[in-house]
């Protein structure tokens, strides 16, 4: 049985959950609004008093019965799962960022999450992290280097220009050189892995991530042995000591932030 949500219709504010919902349910409707019948390869009629698709029109094609799609648009407290929020994605022709809010409302993880990324940086981020005087660099979802600038490049004695493809995960556990930049390397090796598996969760099943994982723990004991432990923590910033060969001992507050235009990837900056 499906009931209405708490405080309709009493002049309450809804609960958060009943606000998701009904944000949800009023997105969805506008979506439907927008999309032209021919748009999906139906016959656009004669006799539609309303724009766009018809609710039983998005439920045929998304595989769903009309009723079901009905108690969506209407806020009621039913679960939607991925793949049917995908398959309304698609049939709605939402946008990226239309996507994302729509399985963000649904508090749910998009299966096609970072599918469509590919592996290039639009210039202007690159050009951002150039213009930050502070050393700075982006990581995608397997950490790797996506952009640096030259303070970064110093921090690591240059380090990214030596390999193909940075990656910051295998600097830290098959370089030599990390050992010795890295204040307390095996301390804070054990917390990087951590902050890994939380950064990842969202991509665990993708093919990158996974052979980078198992990379690493065929050739970094450290690395698997801590993966096995399963420990979770935020990579929120913090106090970050490196040993530079030329500066010696230097300490730096790590700032992270979530790019918009790629929410696979984060810009750090290290400010000393």
């Amino acid at each position: 049985m499906v009931s209405q949500a708490s405080g309709s219709g009493t002049g309450q504010t809804p609960a958060p959950d009943a606000a998701r919902r009904k944000a949800m349910g009023d997105f969805l409707r506008s979506a439907r609004a927008r999309v032209q019948p021919e748009m999906v390869g139906l016959p656009a009629g004669t006799r539609r008093r309303t724009p766009g698709l018809r609710r039983e029109e998005v439920a045929q094609l998304c595989d769903i019965s009309t009723t079901w799609y009905t108690w969506i648009e209407q806020g009621r407290p039913v679960t939607v799962s991925p793949a049917v929020l995908a398959r309304l994605a698609s049939v709605l022709r939402l946008q990226r960022a239309e996507r994302h809010y729509l399985f963000e409302l649904a508090d749910c993880t998009d299966p096609e999450h970072g599918s469509a990324d590919d592996d290039s940086l639009p210039s202007v981020l690159a050009d951002c992290v150039h213009s930050i005087t502070a050393a700075a660099y982006i990581l995608d979802r397997c950490w790797n280097v996506m952009s640096w600038n030259q303070p970064f490049l110093y921090l690591f004695d240059g380090w990214p220009q030596r390999d193909d493809k940075p990656n910051l995960l295998r600097y830290i556990f098959l370089d030599p050189a990390a050992r010795s930049l890295v204040v307390d390397w095996e301390e804070r090796a054990s917390r990087v892995v951590a902050e890994f598996r939380a950064d990842v969760a969202a991509h665990a099943g993708d093919a990158d991530v996974s052979e980078l994982i198992q990379q690493l723990q065929r050739e970094s004991p450290v690395f698997a042995h801590w993966w096995t432990r399963h420990t979770v923590v935020d990579r929120a910033g913090g106090v970050r000591d490196f040993h530079h060969p030329a500066e010696g001992r230097l300490s730096y507050q790590q700032i992270t932030f979530r790019l918009a235009v790629r929410p696979d990837c984060k810009l750090v900056m290290l400010l000393p």
